[in-house]
């Protein structure tokens, strides 16, 4: 069974920036689940997985749009200190959240003065180019439910 549109793939991986450094995985954890085709999963990701079976190993590099977006120079914003969530002394390079009209958003930030700071927008992997070593674990028919519901259940996927 290969990956396609209306299937839950379960997949592991390890991110690796410019220099082959791991910046993230979840090797030793749950695989990662999610309902292909439905917009879950960022799709440099999901078409490197499309027509792959469970037990395939691989290495993709897509470009930054497909992955976490292209960074955005414009992107710094000047918001009050108190709007800032995370901890309660800011410094330049922190990360923080703010509450936005789409939800809450992970932010850098870049200055700090006393009442006011300057943040920068951009997701901190964007503009990046990132490889992802990916191991597809299993492939699954999805549920009438799965399919309804947009997102995958059980383990790795969303519990109700």
């Amino acid at each position: 069974m290969t990956a396609q549109d209306n299937m839950v793939v379960r997949f592991n991986y390890t991110l690796r920036d410019e220099k082959g450094e791991v910046i993230e995985t979840n090797e030793g954890g749950s695989p990662i689940a999610y309902l292909h085709g439905h917009d879950n999963m960022m799709p440099g990701i999901e078409d490197a997985i499309t027509g792959k079976e469970a037990g395939a190993k691989f290495s993709v590099t897509p470009p930054a749009a497909a992955t976490y977006g292209e960074r955005m120079e414009a992107a710094e914003q000047r918001v009050s200190v108190k709007h800032l969530q995370g901890a309660k002394v800011w410094k330049a390079g922190m990360p923080a959240i703010v509450n936005t009209e789409q939800g809450q958003r992970q932010v850098t930030v870049v200055k700090v003065g006393k009442f006011m700071a300057t943040i920068d927008t951009n997701h901190p992997l964007s503009g990046r180019e990132l490889t992802f070593d990916i191991e597809v674990v299993d492939v699954r028919e999805a549920t009438d439910e799965e399919i309804a519901h947009g997102h995958s259940h059980g383990e790795g996927g969303h519990q109700h």
